[in-house]
């Protein structure tokens, strides 16, 4: 399975995550508010261009199955993930409308345009090679997290956070996206291969820059006016 051969080459990018001092943070509950506030305007604008990627993905589709796996994991995004952020961001007085207008930072800005450029280019295999890394990398972050002693308790702030990520009805989604990426890879030559294992690797170092975005509080490098 092509996924097996990717784990190989992701795991060890993704367990550099759990030792990131934000990541850390969601664990004990020790993460700033504003970091956490930061975060979440910032994937809350980067989740609706994610969400793009599945319509993409669905103009794509050579059968209905796989029409309808983008479909599905376009419900999960919008219903399901972007939920979560609606209803902390409320627990915050923040409003739907204020985290759709957050100006997107110049990594969330980065990352989003690598993603969209190859998908556009690609075919459905590229969308799913675009998104994989991020559903994937925040489940096994979830799960990781869900092990360690109090992460879930009720008096950390992020537990919310942490049952989403480790819970059923993400992983699910999350499967889907790998049974989708297997079964979009077969038989595909090895030249075609490399350059989809090339951009889950670099999305996989974008979410890492992404969580460094978040913890140091980055916009753009030099001040707007």
């Amino acid at each position: 399975m092509f996924t097996e051969r990717i784990w190989q080459r992701v795991e060890p990018i993704w367990s550099s995550y759990l030792d990131h001092p934000f990541v850390k943070g969601l664990a004990d509950g020790t993460l700033s508010k504003e970091k956490f506030q930061h975060w979440l305007k910032q994937d809350y604008v980067y989740l609706i261009e994610y969400a793009k990627l599945m319509a993409i993905g669905s103009a794509k589709s050579r059968d209905l199955s796989t029409m309808s796996t983008f479909a599905h994991l376009l419900h999960g995004t919008l219903f399901m993930e972007m939920d979560l952020h609606r209803k902390y961001a409320a627990s915050f007085g923040i409003s739907s409308d204020e985290l759709e207008a957050t100006d997107s930072a110049a990594t969330n800005t980065a990352y989003t345009s690598y993603m969209l450029n190859h998908a556009q280019r690609g075919g459905a295999e590229h969308v799913v090679a675009c998104l994989l890394a991020c559903a994937w990398s925040y489940n096994y972050i979830g799960k990781s997290l869900a092990q360690m002693p109090g992460a879930r308790d009720e008096s950390n702030l992020y537990h919310d956070w942490i049952a989403t990520y480790s819970g059923e009805e993400f992983t699910e989604l999350t499967n889907e996206a790998i049974r989708l990426m297997d079964a979009l890879t077969e038989g595909k030559p090895e030249a075609e291969l490399a350059e989809l294992e090339e951009m889950i690797v670099k999305t996989s170092y974008y979410e890492y820059m992404f969580w460094d975005m978040c913890e140091n509080l980055e916009t753009w490098p030099i001040p707007q006016k």
